[in-house]
């Protein structure tokens, strides 16, 4: 699948004449063929993501509050590539996976959201951007994982599981990085760049098993 980018008129497109609708999320016959240049996944997202009616349904980085130092390191990176892109990010708000994550998106500028289990917001790591005191402890995993448009899951022990499997439950794509949870249903991925495309995926509405 090509995709095409009018950058003048706002609109991308397919090959086959197919243009997206960045609200809905779909693809629909234009009945013309498109001009435009080709582009990739994360081009296409960020270009989308920079529109007035861009997806603002946030994506959700999931880890634990232990972490190792790759881990970190790859938490930050995807924070601040997302924010790059235009997308708000939620997590847990509170250390490790999540601070690294959310130091990552306020360094370049981006929106985080912290899902706190806690009921005093002062419990978030200092890099959130709006904290939420729910004050529901780990039952907030189920919120995290509603909340998302989809998850990045990056380590991570029990709870990160039960995120993963609540997102599962509510037919939100899963990607995992650096030993995320092996579960059936959730996406292997070897890098950041192929996280950041299938948050692309999922955002233009492509299905994540055919490539582009």
């Amino acid at each position: 699948m090509t995709l095409l980018l009018d950058s003048e008129n706002r609109r991308l497109a397919d090959a086959d004449g197919r243009v997206f609708d960045p609200v809905g999320r779909r693809w629909s016959d234009s009945g013309s063929a498109m001009r435009g240049t080709t582009v990739s996944l994360a081009e296409a997202l960020i270009a989308v993501q920079g529109w007035p009616n861009r997806c603002r349904v946030p994506v959700g980085v999931i880890g634990g509050r232990e972490a190792r130092p790759d881990q970190l390191a790859a938490a930050e990176s995807m924070g601040r590539v997302l924010a790059e892109a235009g997308m708000t990010v939620v997590c847990g708000g509170r250390q490790g996976i999540m601070e690294a994550t959310c130091r990552g998106v306020a360094g370049a500028g981006g929106i985080s959201v912290g899902i706190l289990p806690d009921g005093s917001p002062e419990s978030a790591n200092p890099h959130v951007t709006v904290p939420i005191a729910t004050g529901i402890g780990i039952a907030r995993n189920a919120i995290v994982a509603r909340a998302a448009l989809c998850l990045i899951a990056i380590g991570g022990g029990y709870g990160t599981i039960s995120e993963a499997a609540f997102a599962l439950q509510f037919e939100r794509p899963v990607f995992s990085l650096l030993d995320g949870p092996a579960i059936a249903g959730i996406h292997a991925c070897d890098s950041v760049d192929q996280v950041l495309d299938g948050v692309a995926r999922v955002v233009l509405g492509l299905p994540l098993d055919r490539p582009v």
